[in-house]
């Protein structure tokens, strides 16, 4: 075995550029691959470190007011017995500009089970309550504070707010987070007797104490859940450029394996029996495929490590979950890369090793005999791609009677067979073309002889025009899917954002800032709003009650003037006007995500849980709400004040015309000493949301241009692979009196031809996929759906960037072509 794998193996000393071609294929698959797991998996043990500490559980309470609660609200309540703790959490800003949330504990009073308690050493209680106290952070944070694992210990770093206690090193903490005794947090953030939020161990409190609400753990969501969907699709697009990498490995595999005929059949010839042989040949996969799959994983962690921050920027804007920038990778992760990449090998090259297994010696020694099925194989794909079709129109009727809202899992197998029968459809497309060109050209010998070499060429081109297919289609309804959701969000935000500044005045001044607002008279409008919490109890819809217990968010505006014009609706009882006035009356609007996820309709009644028991509203429209995780009911602000005690927290200020928005502010700081973070401008809302929502697809649009550089590489890998055999075609040409000039323009005409008919095919493909993300996966994912936008610059460029990856990998061998002297060209014609 030793002797017959080194012989094996020995061809790619011959033939280096085909090994270099298949190490860089399983190098560049696995690269992406291995780099999404190690984002996901550094991700997911943020948020398993996040869900352990932080409130999602524990039970919590909070005024009913919004008013702070104090040091003496949390004494009464103990006085009661009741079991609750203080908590206190504000933000810190790092050197670095770095954002810290520090939060203050009393471990004394803590549930026993939680992690607050035992976060860090349990040793150290006496130094974290007594001063100096201590300052207990995850390793991967001292980074912002410009310190290192082996300097933080006992380190007391200066930020603006002050200087920080003496840190201490505690892993189970997120990132960013500082947590000590809540006296050192209230002299750091000049909190005086104010605390945030009391906490309690779940189920605890059987009654909630007058003038406070209570959330309990049950129903607050953990960034995991939040997440799932964002990583979902990571994986989904890792997976992509997983098997379009492995395209490349199959097409130099098939390449090496005919290029060796003559050699697999002296082996055969001097006793290696058909099973060893197969066997060498798999254990060759396996030697190249852990080079590759280890390759590729250095990559990943690389890759990883590049995308990581904006990554965690998106996470932590979009669902406000806490994800470090440095990687923790466990055990597994290491494993798993190398597991999939070998697997992908060995399912690339089944195809290889079952032919090699059912050749006989003879059909060995010809090398036509690799391509005498090659119409066999395209009768087998074509009714491959129909069964593939048939199975894709199963999944999408399936998916039309599911519940809205429901199937991500089946609604990715449907985009996977769109792409899977475009794929199988090409290469029988494609010979189809070419032989109806080939009768057009009779009169035309040199077009019809081009035409003909083409299609000679089809079926080592194949695999690399498929993974083009993919790449392209992938790529065109991604990029149109991000280009609808921007257009849709800025129009939204223009939509929403109708204030020209947003005031966010304390609670306890809230009255007075109000009524100073009302006296202005460069203020034409005031939109105050409010925000609570509640569970929906109950969908009253056609006579029939479903009962149900889902938390939801509770949101009021003031309809002004300037708000109810342009506020989005999309689904209303008897129309736009009738609707707001219904919601002035005290009946409610719903946002999307709601009305997809419990399947709720204008005229529909809900009842929801209030301080008074229960409380009836009737639907009269439903919005759109981009972005946002949860269900939403919103109410006019004076109602949801009234029915659920929501206490109001900010005031959107519309201006008179001509008014100066900037006086006003200044007048606002002087009379009511706020904070220059309290009031923003219209622009500057924005500036923030669009800039949020550019770095959200970043990594998106990296991975879309790495899946088409992968499948560049496919092209050329197959390109350069059949450079010999094309220089042996265009000999005789040349030989003939064909100019070398002409010669190489028929090279790029037969390619670039070729990568347009591929862009052609992809344009419907892509626009298929589509209509799949934003009908199907957004929806499933989300629980929204976006408008369905066509860019014909997005379809000019999937056309143009065909032909460019075609030519660019058809450069190299013409170039070779057009260097070669006439001596060698007429040799390699007579080879």
């Amino acid at each position: 075995m030793t002797t017959l794998l080194a012989t094996l193996l020995s061809h790619y000393r011959r033939h280096p550029a085909q090994l270099a071609m298949l190490l860089l294929g399983l190098w560049v698959a696995s690269a992406l691959w291995s780099g999404v797991q190690a984002i996901n998996a550094s991700a997911k043990e943020s948020y398993a470190r996040a869900e352990a500490l932080f409130t999602s559980g524990l039970d919590r309470l909070e005024r009913l007011d919004g008013a702070p609660l104090t040091r003496d609200d949390f004494l009464a309540l103990r006085r009661q017995g009741l079991a609750v703790s203080p908590l206190l959490e504000g933000e810190l800003t790092a050197p670095d500009g770095t954002r810290l949330t520090l939060i203050g504990i009393d471990p004394l009073t803590l549930p026993g089970d939680s992690a607050f308690a035992t976060a860090g050493s349990t040793d150290e209680l006496t130094g974290f309550l007594a001063p100096p106290w201590q300052t207990r952070l995850a390793p991967d944070t001292l980074p912002a504070l410009g310190l290192d694992a082996g300097s933080a210990p006992g380190a007391t770093p200066e930020l603006a707010a002050g200087r920080l206690p003496p840190l201490s090193l505690a892993p189970s903490l997120p990132p960013h987070t500082l947590v000590m005794d809540i006296a050192a947090a209230a002299a750091l953030l000049e909190a005086g007797d104010r605390i945030s939020r009391l906490v309690t161990a779940p189920g605890v409190l059987a009654a909630v104490p007058p003038g406070l609400a209570l959330t309990r753990a049950t129903t607050l969501v953990s960034p995991g859940q939040l997440t799932q969907s964002f990583h979902l699709n990571l994986t989904a697009l890792a997976l992509l450029a997983l098997i379009v990498g492995l395209f490349i490995v199959q097409a130099a595999l098939g390449l090496a394996l005919e290029q060796r005929l003559a050699m697999l059949r002296t082996l055969r010839a001097i006793g290696v029996s058909g099973r060893a042989l197969v066997a060498g040949l798999a254990l060759e996969l396996v030697l190249l495929g852990i080079v590759g799959a280890l390759a590729g994983i250095a990559g990943g962690v690389w890759l990883a490590r590049a995308l990581l921050p904006d990554v965690a920027a998106t996470l932590g804007s979009l669902y406000g979950a806490g994800v470090g920038v440095e990687l923790r990778l466990p055990w597994h992760y290491w494993v798993g890369g190398l597991a999939v990449t070998l697997g992908g090998l060995l399912l690339a090259g089944a195809g290889v090793l079952w032919r090699a297994a059912r050749l006989s010696v003879l059909d060995l020694g010809r090398a036509q005999a690799w391509r005498a099925g090659h119409l066999r194989q395209l009768r087998r794909m074509a009714l491959a791609g129909a069964g593939v079709a048939a199975l894709g129109l199963a999944l999408w009727a399936w998916l039309s009677r599911q519940p809205a809202g429901e199937g991500l899992a089946a609604g990715f197998a449907l985009m996977a067979a769109l792409l899977l029968v475009g794929a199988l459809w090409l290469p029988p497309l494609l010979a189809a073309s070419l032989a109806g060109l080939g009768r057009l050209a009779r009169r035309r010998p040199l077009a019809q002889w081009a035409l003909a070499d083409l299609e000679l060429q089809l079926p080592r081109l194949s695999l690399a025009l498929m993974a083009l297919l993919i790449a392209l289609s992938a790529s065109l309804g991604v990029n149109s899917m991000v280009g609808g959701f921007r257009l849709t969000f800025l129009e939204w935000l223009d939509q929403r954002l109708v204030a020209d500044l947003y005031l966010d005045p304390p609670a306890e001044r809230f009255a007075a800032v109000h009524a100073w607002l009302g006296e202005r008279p460069e203020v034409a409008e005031r939109l105050v709003t409010r925000h609570g919490e509640s569970t929906l109890l109950a969908v009253d819809a056609e006579g029939a009650s479903r009962p149900l217990s889902r938390p939801v968010s509770l949101f009021g505006l003031t309809p002004g003037e300037r708000l109810t014009p342009t506020w989005p609706l999309l689904a209303t009882l008897i129309g736009r006007e009738a609707a707001w006035r219904a919601l002035g009356e005290g009946e409610a609007f719903i946002n999307e995500q709601l009305a997809v996820a419990e399947d709720i309709a204008p005229g529909d009644r809900l009842t929801l849980a209030s301080p008074d028991g229960r409380a009836t509203l009737a639907v009269a429209a439903v919005y759109p709400d981009y972005g946002n995780p949860r269900g939403e009911v919103l109410l006019a602000a004076p109602v949801l004040g009234a029915r659920f005690a929501a206490p109001a927290d900010s005031i959107g200020i519309v201006l008179a015309p001509g008014a100066d928005g900037e006086a006003l502010g200044a007048a606002l700081a002087d009379a009511f000493a706020l904070g220059r973070d309290a009031l923003r401008d219209q622009g500057e809302v924005k500036r923030i949301a669009t800039g949020i929502f550019e770095r959200t697809f970043t990594i998106t649009r990296a991975l879309n241009a790495l899946t088409l550089a992968v499948a560049a590489l496919a092209l050329l890998a197959s390109l350069l692979a059949q450079a010999a055999e094309r220089r042996r075609h265009l000999a005789p040409l040349w030989a003939l009196g064909v100019p070398r000039r002409r010669l190489l323009g028929i090279q790029l005409a037969q390619l670039g031809g070729t990568a347009l008919a591929v862009g052609l095919v992809a344009v419907p493909l892509g626009i298929a996929i589509t209509w799949g993300l934003v009908a199907v996966i957004n929806v499933a994912a989300f629980g929204w759906r976006l408008p369905l936008h066509l860019f014909p610059g997005e379809v000019a460029l999937t056309l143009a960037t065909a032909m460019a990856v075609a030519l660019a990998a058809a450069a190299l061998p013409t170039l070779r072509l057009w260097r070669t002297p006439p001596r060698p060209l007429l040799a390699e014609e007579a080879g």
